[in-house]
Order: structure tokens, then C-alpha cells, then sequence
């Protein structure tokens, strides 16, 4: 008998084709934790986030009318046959908070807007209402007559107005004011129209000189050294005025405040990496004097509660907070702080005590931004909704993730369906349910592998059924130090006066619970040293555009080569330049919108998808003739192919193809081999970015990194994405890296990592102000041995499986 109430306890997924996923079915149960595994690629994400959550959000908006519907995302339908049984579904990704210069954890949370009510309530003295206390509103005042219309007449009456606020007017609430050094923007000896403006984006001949040069207010040819002082100024601080440039009115302003406006009023953690390195190298942050870096005026420094300032309070440690709230006990606001004081509890139990509220959204790492966002639903009232999470373990202690399952167990108890993308096994003991999807990652993954029990995939022959039970071991042999860097007096955030020494020519890994002060430690005292190469945890840009081939830098190699064997010039090479098809401009497929209804995306009739012109796709390189069809066929390195066949290849097939014949090109195969060691030898060239998963993502950069001359490279987390097949072929490139002469530190909590070790540094005991301490420094060995410390206790219980 068909029981039509059975899609009640299911959420049925009926032939799914999104991206590499090969059309397969699956039931999940609703109401339990399921955990989806596999490696990195193999379609996780485009199960999860891309078929489930995006159908339930895109059916969410179709409730609301015509008219709402306008003001959203218009989200496409997944590639799925069928769906059913779907909830309400709340994704918690690991994309970073806000990027804007003003978030704080306590704006991004809400935290703040509460704590300023609670000022404006209660706080003497008494200066206004919550936008007082705000660093994102200036004070302002101003009168001027009104004109209005009242039964019938036209009426004029002088009004005036005025607005407190509580930002700081010194630094207009960023906390830091900043000082250019002028000869990082300008060569004095060159001239204009020569080059003297060395920022990034201002090429002679191009618009941002032209806009300078044709100002009218100096001589373009002249060096800039022979400038008079008010040619000078005009060049550098001239406020903005109207002026006429080739016949259009347009507002003219000097070099530095144009900086200050377009660049750096951007958090520089949301840069692009060559505009971050320019920033680094011409300004100096400093903490604002007038706030003292609080962002806030002195009028809303100076109300009081309970003896403390707002400011003060937002600078306390979380779980210090936590017992401020506690103390205060004022009627009038109880229900205020009852709210306060449960949302940071929440940050307490969930592993974030060790935070403050004024801490910047954009310092904050994938995994911390994570369970930032985790705050707002875990004193949720709603029931019956799925939360998507995505690898929630990500940056956390072995000590910490204990505090992780414990939270999703509790959203599961409510009554509410948890799916989690996660390769940690302690994650997935946790399970009601399992997927798995594979066997491998891109187009050799996407197959369900196994449905069903922890117990069932242990004794499954999946990928991930072998490995859930794979322990490192501690080397027998530990190698030996060639010398060592030098950290003194490290004090930064909550680092206590560290002296350590970090040795060279190991594999050093530095540890501890999360907030203890690793990333502090590195990236204040030993990222930017000459010779020292930092990888950190900061997401890479990609859109529909941009591809493995653009990102390494492997493209231009290609591009070259393609253009000396057919007599032609490089740029027809590049779907973004001139080589691009007319018809779609290079993207491959064009976008037809319908109002209210998704956007349908069409392959383009004249390029087939292939985002060149066609006679562009009629110059080939390689051993023999090419027929131009675009297939990809004959790829061993014998036929000739296209531009476009040769951005269809993997990476493995490339480095066959470049590595000999006519097609042979170092340049090319030396990026494609870097790739292959990281193990991204099945991605295709010209696959997009923006279809990457997390970890594909993190392991492109690294490759790319790679590249950078120097004796130290330093990695935060390259474990994070990493399926644990994955760590192993990891280790082996960290031991190819030292065996070759260079130096890795590497900040990291995956065990495997840990035992790996020549090194151990070791950071606590606990979070905040609790941690900032060297704890231990020795091998892996000695660090059990002694067992005085978390992470000697979980790594002791890890290598005894």
C-alpha cells in the first residue's frame, strides 16, 4: 500500500544532476544528523548546498508576491528530477562576515544593538537614544527653511535639527586613522604621462593618469620633482572640486584622498592580494588617538553602567561579559539582559568565550565566522527546519570539537533535520545517517558510494570506510634543526611576552585550542620576514570567468605559445579579450531575464559553449593537424588541439600533453605539476572557480603559492577541505618541501598532522586571556610523553587509535 505520509520522515532526492552528480536518488531521513562525506570534489556541496538548501530557499521566495520577488535573488532550479519532503533550510557556510571596516562580532550578531539600548536605557548620563552609542552614526546639526503645502497654501517655516550619534569624528568610527608614505605613490623623477603614479591600476595612458594628466593643473611631461608646492598639492591633496576634462564636468580631487576613498575605506582583509600588498607597503595603521581605537566619541565614552563604559564593555573577553551581565541587576531592563546574557552564552558554549565584541568581523577565520553565525539559531524556538552546515569543525582544537557535536546533537533534539558536510571523524561518529559520494573528486566522483550507518561504512570498501579508522603514527626518527627564528617579546592580542624559537629545515607545527594565540603568534612575528612565504586561510575571488588557467598564472604561458606557432597574437587566446565570441562575449552561454522567474542560462548557438570565435579555434598546437572541433579528443600529447580542447583537459592530462612533442612547454607543465601535487591532477583547466569546492579552492591556492621564492613557507590549516585520503598525499608534499631545503611551520589541530611532526609547538592552556603561553615545544613523542597538555591528552588518545 502507498503510504503517502512516509515523505514525511524523508527528504527524497530524486535523480540529481547538479554539476558532476551523476543522477542518482537518495532518502535522507528528516529530524536525524546526517553527515555527507567524501573527497574533496566529489559532490558534496553540490548535493547539499546546491541541490537541497538552494531548492528550498528558491521555493521559500516563491511564496512571497511578484512584487517582493523583484527585490531578491532570482535563484535558478537545481539539476534535479524531483524533490520532496523538503523544510525550511538555514545554510551556515563558511563564507567570511562582512567585509565592511565598521563590523565588529558584535554588530554582525546584534549584540551591539542591544547592549546600546541597554545604555541609552540605564546609563548616566543620560545622552539619547541608542544611535548615541552607535559608531556608525556622526553627530550632525543643521536649520534651514522648509516648504510644505497645508490646506491649500504654501507655508515656509525655519526648522532645525540635530543628531547624536556616537561615532568618533577623528576616525569616523574605523578605530585606526592611517599615514601614506607619498613615495610609495609617486616616482619623482618620472613625469606623469612616463609613470611617476606607482599605485596599482594607474597605468600611464589609462583613464586614472588621463584624469591627473588632463586636469589642467600641471604639466603632464614634467617630473614630478620639479612640481612647484601648489602644483604639488594639486597632485596630492587637492580637495574635490567641479572642473571640465574633454568637455564633461568632472570632480577632480588629489591623489591621496582619491586612495583614501576608494582604497582605504575597504577592510583590508576584503582586498585583492596585490591591492592588500600595496596597501601594506605605503600605509601605516594606527590606533585612532582621539578613541583610543573604541571607534566611539568621547560623549558615548562617558555614560556609565555598573561602573563601566560601553567601549569597556565591548572590549572584555566573551566569557568575562558573560559574569558582568550576570552581576547587573536592574528591573527595568531585566528582559534586555536576560537576551544579552543568553546569546553569550552561547558564544561561551559553543568555543568562543575567548572573543570580544569590538574584534573586527573580517580578523576572523572560516571556521570562527561559522560559529559566529551558529549564534542567532541556537536559541531558536523554531522546530522541523534543516540547517545545512559546512565542515563546522573547521579551525577547531580536538578539545573543541567535542563542544561542536554536542551542539548539532541539541538542534537535532529539537526536532530538526542537521546535514553536515564534514570530514572529521569525530564528526562522523556522531551520525544518525551517512552518505557517501565518490569514488573520487570531479567528473570521476558524483556517484553515491553508501547510504546508511556509521557501522555500515566502517565495514563498507568506500574510500572513506577505509580510511575512518586511519591513524598517523609518530615518526621513529624526528629530523634534525639547521638553525632557528627568533620570536621576542611577542605581545599582540593575548600573547603574554612569547619567546619561542622556531627551527629550520623541519616540519614545525604549532597548536592549541582554538584562540590560544597560534595565528596571532605567526602572522604578527614571522609572516612578512624576508624569505618567508605565508598561505593563509583567506578565501581566493572566482567567478564564471576566472579558472584554474587565469588564477595560477598557467594561461599565459599557453597563450603564448599558441600565438608564436600560429604567427598571431596572444590576446586571441583569451576568452576575455579579443579572442572572445561576439555573441556571448566569452562567457559560453547567454542569460535571458525573465523579471520575477529565474534567469535561463542557454549555451551559446554560435561558440557551442566554447567562448571562443571560430577562427580562433582553427589555430591549434601539438604534434599534429588539428581538425579544430573542439572535443578534446586525442589529448596524450600526438594530436593537436585548440584553445578551447585544451582548457577542456585535467591537469594530468596537460602535463602529458605539455611535457613533449611541438607542444612542449616547461613554463606550463612546471604550474601544472604544482597542481598535480596537491592533488588536483582531475580538475579541468578551464573550470570555473566559482564551481570549486572549499577545499579545492584552499589547495589552488597553496599550489599557487608554491611558486613564491623563499626558504620558509608557512600554512594555516591546509587540512581544511581535506578528505582523510587527502591528508596523507598532504604529508607527503610537506615532506617533498622539507627534503628539498625549505622550511614549513604549519598552524594546525588535525592529529594526523600533529604526529607528522618534527616539531611541536604548543600554545595555551586555554583561550583569550586563559592562553597566549608556549605550554610545550619538542617532538610529537616527547609531547605524549609528558601529557600535561589538551593537546598532548588528544593526540596521546589519537595514536592509540
Amino acid at each position: 500500500m502507498n503510504d503517502p505520509a512516509r515523505h514525511h520522515d524523508v527528504i527524497e532526492v530524486i535523480g540529481a544532476r547538479e554539476n558532476n552528480l551523476k543522477g542518482f536518488s537518495l532518502q535522507i531521513p528528516k529530524r536525524a544528523l546526517t553527515v555527507f562525506t567524501g573527497v574533496s570534489g566529489s559532490g558534496k556541496s553540490s548535493l547539499v548546498f546546491g541541490t537541497i538548501a538552494a531548492e528550498s530557499q528558491r521555493m521559500i521566495n516563491e511564496t512571497y508576491s511578484a512584487f517582493l520577488q523583484g527585490f531578491m535573488p532570482s535563484l535558478s532550479r537545481p539539476e534535479v528530477e524531483d524533490l520532496q519532503g523538503l523544510t525550511a533550510a538555514i545554510v551556515v557556510n563558511q563564507e567570511r562576515l562582512g567585509a565592511n571596516i565598521r563590523s565588529t562580532v558584535g554588530t554582525v550578531t546584534d549584540v551591539y544593538t542591544l547592549l546600546r539600548i541597554l545604555f541609552s536605557r540605564i546609563g548616566e548620563p543620560k545622552i539619547g537614544s541608542p544611535q548615541a552609542f552607535s559608531f556608525n552614526v556622526a553627530s550632525i546639526s543643521g536649520a534651514g527653511a522648509v516648504t510644505f503645502e497645508r490646506g491649500g497654501e504654501t507655508t515656509k517655516e525655519r526648522r532645525e535639527f540635530s543628531i547624536t550619534g556616537g561615532m568618533c569624528p577623528r576616525c569616523e568610527g574605523r578605530g585606526q586613522i592611517n599615514d601614506i608614505d607619498i613615495a610609495q605613490l609617486i616616482d619623482e623623477s618620472l613625469s606623469l604621462n612616463a609613470g611617476a603614479i606607482t599605485v596599482p591600476g594607474y597605468k600611464a595612458g589609462g583613464w586614472s593618469v588621463k584624469f591627473y594628466a588632463e586636469s589642467g593643473f600641471f604639466d603632464p611631461d614634467k617630473p614630478v620633482r620639479d612640481y612647484s608646492e601648489q602644483e604639488r598639492h594639486d597632485l596630492l591633496h587637492r580637495e574635490p572640486e567641479k572642473v571640465k576634462m574633454s568637455g564633461i564636468n568632472m570632480t577632480y580631487q588629489g591623489l591621496v584622498p582619491q586612495l583614501r576613498k576608494s582604497m582605504l575605506a575597504k577592510d583590508r582583509d576584503a582586498m585583492q592580494p596585490h591591492i592588500r600588498a600595496f596597501v601594506d607597503r605605503a600605509v601605516t595603521f594606527v590606533s585612532c588617538p582621539a578613541c583610543e581605537g573604541t571607534r566611539l566619541s568621547e560623549l558615548a565614552r562617558s555614560v556609565r553602567v555598573a561602573g563601566r563604559s560601553i567601549a569597556e564593555v565591548c572590549a572584555m573577553q566573551l566569557s568575562d561579559l558573560a559574569e558582568w551581565l550576570r552581576e547587573l541587576h536592574v528591573p527595568a531592563v531585566a528582559p534586555l539582559r536576560a537576551s544579552l546574557l543568553e546569546t553569550v552564552e552561547h558564544f561561551i558554549d559553543i568555543g568562543l568565550g575567548y572573543l570580544s565584541l569590538d574584534r573586527p568581523a573580517g580578523t576572523l577565520s572560516g571556521g570562527e565566522a561559522q560559529r559566529v553565525k551558529m549564534i542567532r539559531h541556537l536559541g531558536s524556538a523554531l522546530t522541523d527546519i534543516t540547517y545545512v552546515f559546512d565542515e563546522p569543525t573547521i579551525g577547531l582544537h580536538p578539545h573543541d570539537i567535542d563542544r561542536m557535536n554536542t551542539m548539532l546533537l541539541r538542534l537535532r533534539d529539537k526536532g530538526n533535520t542537521v546535514l553536515v558536510v564534514e570530514h572529521k571523524p569525530e564528526t562522523i561518529e556522531i551520525a544518525d545517517h551517512v552518505v557517501d559520494l565518490g569514488p573520487r573528486a570531479g567528473e570521476a566522483g558524483g556517484e553515491l558510494c553508501f547510504e546508511g550507518t556509521v557501522a555500515g561504512l566502517r565495514g563498507s570498501d568506500t574510500l572513506t570506510g577505509r580510511h575512518l579508522d586511519y591513524r598517523a603514527q609518530v615518526k621513529d626518527g624526528v629530523r634534525s634543526a639547521s638553525g632557528a627564528m627568533e620570536i621576542r617579546g611577542a605581545r599582540r592580542n593575548n600573547l603574554r611576552e612569547v619567546d619561542v624559537d622556531i627551527p629550520t629545515g623541519v616540519l614545525t607545527v604549532i597548536t592549541g585550542v582554538a584562540g590560544s594565540g597560534k595565528s596571532t603568534l605567526i602572522e604578527g612575528s614571522l609572516a612578512g620576514r624576508e624569505g618567508v612565504t605565508f598561505i593563509d586561510q583567506s578565501g581566493i575571488k572566482g567567478s564564471s570567468r576566472s579558472n584554474p588557467a587565469t588564477y595560477t598564472g598557467l594561461l599565459e604561458p599557453i597563450r603564448k605559445a599558441f600565438a608564436k606557432a600560429n604567427g598571431v597574437k596572444p590576446a586571441l587566446f583569451s576568452a576575455n579579450s579579443e579572442g572572445a565570441c561576439p555573441t556571448c562575449g566569452g562567457a559560453g552561454v547567454i542569460y535571458t531575464e525573465l523579471g520575477v522567474m529565474e534567469t535561463v542560462a542557454s549555451p551559446c548557438e554560435d561558440c557551442e559553449g566554447r567562448r571562443f570565435r571560430r577562427e580562433v579555434l582553427e589555430y591549434t598546437l601539438g604534434d599534429g593537424a588539428g581538425d579544430g572541433d573542439g572535443d578534446g579528443a586525442g589529448a596524450g600529447g600526438r594530436a593537436a588541439l585548440n584553445i578551447s580542447q585544451v582548457l577542456n583537459l585535467s591537469v594530468d592530462q596537460a602535463v602529458e600533453f605539455f611535457s613533449a612533442g611541438a607542444a612542449r612547454l616547461p613554463a606550463a607543465t612546471k604550474i601544472l605539476t604544482r597542481l598535480a601535487d596537491v592533488g588536483l591532477g582531475y580538475l579541468r583547466l578551464g573550470q570555473p572557480l566559482n564551481t570549486l569546492s572549499g577545499g579545492e579552492r584552499q589547495r589552488i591556492k597553496l599550489a599557487t603559492k608554491m611558486a613564491d621564492p623563499g626558504g620558509v613557507y608557512v600554512l594555516d590549516e591546509p587540512t581544511t577541505g581535506l578528505h582523510l585520503a587527502d591528508v596523507e598525499n598532504l604529508l607527503g608534499l610537506l615532506d617533498r618541501l622539507v627534503d628539498s631545503g625549505t622550511s614549513v611551520v604549519v598552524i594546525e589541530h588535525h592529529q594526523a598532522v600533529m604526529a607528522h611532526a618534527d616539531w611541536i609547538i604548543d600554545l595555551g592552556p586555554g583561550a583569550g586571556t586563559e592562553g597566549g603561553r608556549v605550554v610545550f615545544t619538542g617532538t610529537p613523542a616527547q609531547l605524549i610523553a609528558q601529557g600535561q597538555t589538551l593537546t598532548a591528552e588528544h593526540l596521546g588518545r589519537y595514536v592509540a587509535g
